[in-house]
């Protein structure tokens, strides 16, 4: 269990961690062509969003590794999940049904981290 929450949790890591640094740094012109959907969002929202998924990637990782509150990385595996649960509702509220493929992937694995975290942790 305990290599199988590392894998899962490292890949969300740095999915989030790049993810999380492109909405806190780059400009809405910048972030368009990929995140259709900042061009509906108020830039403070969309760096919120980015803070939140660095937050939850170190989440995931530091507090198991230092075993200082590991508890803390269910936590971090929760909040990603209700950010996907946002980003789906949001892409579906817009009619993009069809972009939330990558949204589930990422609900599922967080959820997955959630499990193996109250399995090994």
């Amino acid at each position: 269990m305990e290599l199988a929450y590392w894998i899962v949790a490292g890949l969300l890591a740095l999915f989030y961690l790049y993810a999380g640094g492109k909405k806190t740094v780059q400009s809405k012109e910048r972030l368009q062509p990929m995140m259709g959907w900042v061009d509906t969002m108020p830039m403070p929202l969309v760096r919120t969003i980015g803070a939140l998924e660095i937050a939850g990637a170190l989440g995931l990782v530091l507090p198991p590794l230092t075993g200082i509150a590991p508890g803390l990385a269910i936590a971090a595996a929760a909040g990603l999940v209700l950010i996907q649960v946002g980003g789906i509702v949001t892409h579906v509220s817009r009619g993009e049904a069809r972009l939330i493929g990558l949204n589930i992937g990422l609900l599922v694995a967080a959820g997955v981290a959630v499990w193996l975290g109250t399995v090994w942790l």
